[in-house]
């Protein structure tokens, strides 16, 4: 039974090709090695690259559309990412290129791909206080990619190696069958198994990089990190990726903001939150406070006299930048202190006496149940009016 490459990348049949380009990427980036080591994970990342290797190739997803599968043709989805031991987002290696022949004669490929291939994108996760995403940073990372080889600068070859044409498929880097169908007569090529698809054959591979022309290695590179940026952000380091087969163009690296929880400050957007506890005297009589802020250093906050319990005081400007897509910033939203007005739950004898004489002196010696009736004589008074 053929296999459903379209709901593989959750697409439907008449999805553009951006579309399927958009899909794949998200599940790439979701299911790499590099992000996701378990076995399920890689499993799924080989199947949605084949999916995507099938539909991004206008004559395999006509095979597709007609009810076949294109891979049938011998190479299989291991055979299409075998080529390519580092895996990542980009430099999809074709594995079926041509399918449709005539019955007299049939057609051909695309003929032998380049050895240099542009690499992979590469994506990490920096964790980040929240003060280094209000302030911005120069972070260094430690990040495993794939790197020139050092030994023969991407050429693959030992000191004095050459290359020869492929015995097995005579340079053109691929093999053809024929097949019959009900379509009637069907010409598949998939890359030459000997040479990988390049038409050619080096004779004496690097001992390095075993003919690759680069490896894996940890190196560290340094991100600046702007001012404003936020939990699931990316910042793009351009040619910072993996080094492409053959010693091809780095991909990018992404570096995706992890935001750690701050004790003090909330963030809402770019919005900061913060619960300010003061004595019930300084709600009573007014006073001048100081809050030590994410990036502004100190300053006071002025309670006035009779400030109630839940009062929300902003400081406008004293919030989060406001970063743009451009990079630029554009500004500072505001920080919200909330007060708590907090009331003592032990007195010393004293310090009950001289409250009782404030509540004489204010006539609160008792209390009443007032609602939204209060003006009019409280709730007591409302429900003797209706007896």
């Amino acid at each position: 039974m053929a296999r459903d490459y379209y709901g593989i990348l959750g697409v439907s049949k008449d999805a553009s090709d951006q579309e399927i380009k958009r899909a794949y990427r998200k599940l790439a980036r979701e299911l790499h090695p590099d992000v996701n080591p378990s076995e399920d994970a890689q499993q799924k990342f080989g199947d949605v690259t084949t999916a995507y290797e099938v539909l991004s190739d206008p004559q395999k997803r006509k095979v597709v559309d007609l009810g076949g599968d294109p891979m049938d043709g011998g190479a299989g989805a291991a055979g299409g990412r075998g080529g390519d031991p580092f895996g990542g987002f980009g430099g999809l290696g074709d594995i079926m290129d041509a399918f449709f022949g005539a019955a007299a004669g049939g057609g051909r490929g695309r003929g032998p791909r380049s050895r240099v291939q542009p690499g992979s994108d590469a994506l990490i996760r920096l964790r980040l206080t929240l003060e280094e995403c209000a302030t911005g940073i120069d972070k260094d990372i430690a990040v495993d990619t794939a790197v020139l080889c050092d030994l023969c600068r991407g050429a693959g070859m030992a000191e004095g190696g050459s290359v020869a044409t492929c015995d097995t498929c005579g340079g053109q880097g691929e093999v053809q069958s024929v097949q019959r169908s009900f379509l009637g007569q069907v010409v598949t090529a998939r890359p030459c198994p000997a040479c990988q698809g390049l038409g050619e054959i080096i004779t004496d591979p690097c001992r390095k990089c075993t003919g690759d022309g680069r490896v894996r290695a940890r190196r560290t590179v340094t991100a600046k990190i702007p001012a404003g940026v936020g939990d699931g952000m990316r910042i793009r380091l351009s040619g910072q990726g993996e080094v492409g087969p053959g010693g091809g163009p780095a991909g990018d690296l992404y570096v995706e903001v992890d935001e750690e929880p701050n004790e003090v400050f909330e963030r809402q957007g770019n919005e900061l939150h913060c619960r300010l506890r003061i004595p019930m005297t300084s709600a009573a009589l007014g006073a001048s406070i100081p809050l030590e802020t994410l990036i502004d250093g100190e300053v006071d906050i002025e309670i006035e006299p009779g400030t109630q319990p839940e009062t929300e005081i902003v400081l406008t400007g004293k919030g989060m930048p406001r970063l743009r897509s451009s990079g630029r910033v554009d500004g500072r939203a505001d920080l919200h202190v909330h007060v708590d007005v907090v009331v003592p739950t032990k007195l010393d004898d004293e310090q009950a006496e001289l409250l009782r004489q404030l509540a004489k002196l204010r006539g609160e010696e008792s209390s009443e149940l007032a609602g939204s009736g209060a003006k009019q004589g409280g709730l007591f008074s409302k429900l003797r009016s209706k007896r």
